[in-house]
């Protein structure tokens, strides 16, 4: 439930902190003193649109927050742990929304920054808002199955589900149906071409790495008359006496006079003795190396025509060895599609047929389930009707079957093969009819109301708030708008603003909104009425602006009798 609302310069609230309680509650006030505003600041918490003219002159922002209380296995834990908000549902939920004068909006939850999408997601399960915009919805028959398929219950949304990963299917072999049949000379041209492609890279029988290693081999080739002529001479001058010969006398020099001094001498003597040794055998690999340089202008010329084919097909078909073997790989896929087109066409016309045929059972599956679930809705709507004055209307859920397509098979849709459009007739013996043609707005609201009884217990939703539902409704009609709303706060929190008396006195919680000029300033502010405050309300409701005994009188009376029936 709502546990708490605090509300920072919003229009004409400059501060209300208001606390809620289980049950009905009902706001009310005069012509304008601001009781849309409360519907505004909780449909803000819940993601609604926001806009800097909410803004209260003067200031620079707006601050909405909402306190929930809800149980540990409401489903916006689960919802929060999708979305990455840290969250402990034995804690209360805390939504904060703030709107600044530029017009830009920030969004909190448990402190944890949200997108709006995000905070809209979070809200649908929070808060239901039926406002005088939802009759028009309503009206709407492309919405009545999806609020059939709701009413359902989790075997029809399961089997729903099923059906679409049929359709999904479906359509994608449809699609490449679509693209295989699609003949032409582009075809035709793209089929040749594919082949040449493909053979060409083919033939070039690359490998991975190969232009790497013949960039290697060009460069040994291209030098390897001037490798040979260095290699050459560096070997000369240490065979020739000048190198390893001259390191050798000296080695023979230190010898002779190394037992002299052997602490400065015999170190030296050793380093020269490791250069001859390693100069000896740098020696022996520059002459194996000598040996194995060879020059061959043919190879030479074949690993130059190499490159060439290599950067040709480079600049073709990719930058590297792999980009080009990638595309190779696609293009033979698609001529092969190409060149096998017929023998697929026949293959995907089967592959229609199966999945259609499967997707056509689950279709008749899922409207069998909808035909159940209409007649339970309809006949829950009348009884709902019945209880909020409209005995004499008729109400019914007409399913009906999409029109054959022109192989005169049943045509899929992406819900199946259903039609809902709510029928309803108001007076008796008057034909059934869709709902815009025949009910009124008193009938709408009603109506809505009774959707609205049969739905909070399917979609687990803690607040709801009604913004005048009981707009060109009065008298008994009014009374029985009253007693389902009464009934509804059983089973969550319910929020009506009215301006019934009727309404309000079936409440179990009554706040006032009141507007005050203070100054140059609009004030506006919250009150909880309790005892006699809640008794001069529903007085002035009856009577109008004057407060007389005989109207608080009648509204003392009103309440009594308001909490009979609650009790009864």
């Amino acid at each position: 439930m709502l546990h708490e609302l605090s509300i920072r310069n919003l229009a004409v609230i400059e501060e209300a902190n208001v606390q809620f309680h289980k049950g009905f509650h009902v706001l009310t006030g005069e012509t304008g003193a601001g009781k849309s505003i409360m519907i505004d600041a909780l449909s803000l918490v819940v993601g609604g649109r926001g806009s800097s003219d909410m803004v209260r002159y003067g200031c620079d922002r707006t601050e909405v927050e909402a306190l929930f209380d809800l149980p540990t296995d409401h489903p916006v834990w689960q919802r929060l742990s999708a979305l990455g908000i840290q969250h402990d549902s034995s804690e209360m939920l805390i939504v904060r929304r703030e709107l600044t004068a530029s017009g830009k909006s920030s969004s909190r939850v448990n402190g944890q920054l949200v997108t709006i999408t995000m905070l809209r997601e979070i809200g649908e399960s929070l808060v239901n808002i039926h406002g005088q915009h939802e009759h028009q919805s309503l009206l709407k028959s492309e919405q009545h199955l999806e609020w059939l398929d709701m009413y359902g219950g989790a075997e029809l949304l399961s089997v729903k589900r099923q059906y679409q990963e049929q359709y999904e299917r479906l359509l994608l072999v449809r699609s490449q149906l679509h693209e295989l049949d699609n003949t032409s000379r582009h075809n035709v041209h793209m089929q040749d071409l594919y082949a040449f492609q493909v053979e060409e890279i083919t033939a070039a029988k690359l490998k991975p790495g190969e232009d790497e290693e013949l960039l290697e081999q060009r460069k040994m080739l291209m030098y390897a008359e001037k490798r040979s002529s260095s290699v050459n001479e560096a070997y000369g001058l240490l065979n020739d006496g000048q190198g390893l010969d001259a390191i050798s006398r000296a080695i023979s020099r230190l010898t002779d006079i190394v037992s002299y001094d052997e602490t400065a001498l015999s170190p030296m003597l050793e380093q020269l003795q490791s250069a001859f040794y390693t100069a000896e055998d740098v020696m022996y690999q520059l002459r194996s190396y000598r040996d194995g340089i060879e020059s061959d202008p043919q190879q030479l010329q074949y690993v130059e025509d190499r490159l060439d084919l290599i950067r040709s097909l480079k600049r073709k078909y990719g930058e590297t060895i792999e980009e080009i073997q990638t595309y190779l790989e696609k293009i033979t896929e698609e001529r092969d599609k190409l060149e096998n087109r017929e023998e697929l066409l026949e293959q995907l016309k089967a592959q229609e047929a199966e999945i259609y045929a499967e997707a056509y059972l689950v279709a008749q599956k899922l409207s069998e389930l909808r035909q159940e679930a209409a007649q339970q809705l309809s006949g829950e709507i009348k009884e709902h009707l019945t209880q909020l004055q409209m005995g004499a209307a008729n109400f019914e859920v007409n399913l009906q079957t999409l029109p054959k397509d022109e192989t005169s098979y049943v045509r899929l849709s992406a819900t199946g093969i259903d039609h809902a459009v709510f029928m309803m007739s108001t007076n008796p013996g008057e034909p059934l009819k869709p709902l815009h043609k025949v009910a009124s707005g008193g009938e709408m609201s009603r109506i809505m109301l009774a959707l609205k009884t049969i739905f909070a217990a399917i979609d687990q939703i803690p607040v709801l708030v009604f913004d005048e539902v009981d707009t060109g409704v009065s008298g008994r009609a009014a009374q029985a708008i009253a007693e389902k709303l009464s009934k509804l706060a059983k089973d969550c929190q319910v929020f009506s603003i009215t301006h019934l008396p009727q309404v309000a006195c079936m409440a179990d919680h009554h706040y006032e909104i009141r507007k005050q000029f203070v100054g140059e300033r609009t004030y506006t502010s919250v009150v909880e009425l309790t005892d006699e405050l809640r008794i001069n309300e529903l007085a002035r409701m009856l009577g109008g602006v004057e407060i007389t005994e005989k109207t608080k009188h009648h509204a003392q009376e009103m309440l009594d009798l308001a909490i009979g029936l609650k009790g009864a």
